[in-house]
């Protein structure tokens, strides 16, 4: 069924409770709970029973790939709550599934939605490490640290078969660049003979994200990603071969996880993490009824609860997108998940600097696209 963007009247309500889930059958192994268009789409569908079952007819969400030629791969931005100003995202849409995902709206530039859509229809950047190199090599190129995984996790499952993220990183190893990666999955550990001999020339860290320790929750939060207890080992097995660790609680959930904090904290720091951050949920765009329809389904009794102490973090509103407080909010309550931070981290032996990574050893990639000397 479609409803008209141009005719309010005939729209469906925007409260969670109104949006039109998927059958449980069509969505096994995924985090979302429904796949309403996105924001730019001229209509909104839904699916909807007509009476004669035609909703048993339709097949389960199934991951999809798309091929595409990026003519850039290097993103930048001037950010200033952030500590880097270019990343790379070797992949568009996130197999992991996490329900809370601020990537999630970027699927609406796609034409698809950041419900379903966003977990299993997937975009591939063929040819990424070629276009790397040539930007690496371009004139005037200045190295900083790169970011990879600070949008869609470049270790996701089909980073198995396609590996965009293992091309990338032999690019960056040849050429002595540094990179800061933020990943859910123990697939990094695949990495480990570039990464090890990268972190003895001071270019690399690893942080892992640690939402929750609770297997059961994670499952049902994070469906697709590495369960918790084997994002601890990753750590320990990148401490041991010399790879600085992080430990990213990303996002802290309001009623659901922020009580597992310091626990994280401990047993990050047991497993070898020698940094450690967090940012509190953030619910931009299209994500705020699909994270309200998750709590409804899987925590109805913490709905209003979770939504009341996140809208204290942000001035009454779900989400606020000013630099500054994005990832932390304001008022009492965020002050107090930023004091718990502080407290549990120097009390754990946490440092507060951060390891600075080499950029003096850079050396444009053999193969680029270098200028020709006159003589």
């Amino acid at each position: 069924m479609a409803f008209s963007a141009q005719d309010p009247a005939s729209a469906p309500a925007s409260a969670p409770e109104a949006v039109s889930t998927v059958a449980p059958g069509r969505r096994r192994g995924r985090a979302a709970v429904s796949n309403a268009s996105g924001r730019f789409e001229k209509v909104q569908r839904v699916d909807c029973d007509d009476g004669w079952g035609s909703l048993d007819d339709l097949p389960p969400f199934r991951t999809e790939i798309t091929h595409e030629r990026p003519r850039t791969i290097i993103a930048r931005n001037e950010s200033p709550d952030i500590a880097f100003d270019r990343s790379i995202n070797p992949y568009r849409g996130c197999e992991h599934g996490c329900v809370y995902c601020f990537a999630r709206p970027t699927h609406a530039y796609m034409g698809l939605s950041p419900g379903l859509d966003f977990e299993s229809r997937l975009f591939v950047k063929d040819g990424a490490a070629e276009v790397l190199k040539r930007e690496l090599s371009a004139p005037g190129y200045q190295p900083k640290t790169l970011a990879i995984g600070t949008n869609t996790d470049p270790y996701q499952p089909i980073e198995r078969e396609y590996r965009v993220m293992r091309q990338v990183l032999e690019v960056l190893a040849e050429a002595d660049h540094p990179v800061a990666i933020v990943t859910k999955s123990a697939l990094v550990l695949r990495d480990l003979d570039l990464l090890a001999p990268m972190a003895a020339k001071g270019l690399v860290k690893v942080a892992l994200s640690v939402t929750t320790l609770d297997r059961a929750l994670a499952r049902t939060m994070e469906p697709r990603a590495t369960t918790p207890g084997r994002r601890l080992e990753a750590i320990e097995k990148l401490s041991v071969a010399g790879v600085p660790t992080a430990v990213m609680i990303a996002p802290v959930i309001p009623g659901v996880t922020d009580h597992e904090m310091e626990t994280i904290l401990t047993r990050a720091f047991a497993f070898g993490a020698r940094e450690a951050g967090y940012i509190l949920l953030r619910l931009p765009l299209e994500t705020q009824d699909l994270f309200g329809n998750w709590l409804l389904e899987h925590f109805p009794d913490k709905y209003r609860k979770v939504l009341s102490l996140l809208r204290s973090t942000r001035d009454g509103k779900l989400y606020d997108s000013a630099w500054g407080k994005r990832m932390t909010g304001t008022g009492p309550y965020a002050w107090m998940i930023g004091r718990r931070f502080e407290m549990a981290s120097a009390k754990i032996g946490f440092g507060k600097r951060r390891i600075a990574l080499r950029t003096d050893l850079f050396k444009p990639p053999e193969g680029g696209a270098r200028q020709l000397s006159l003589f």
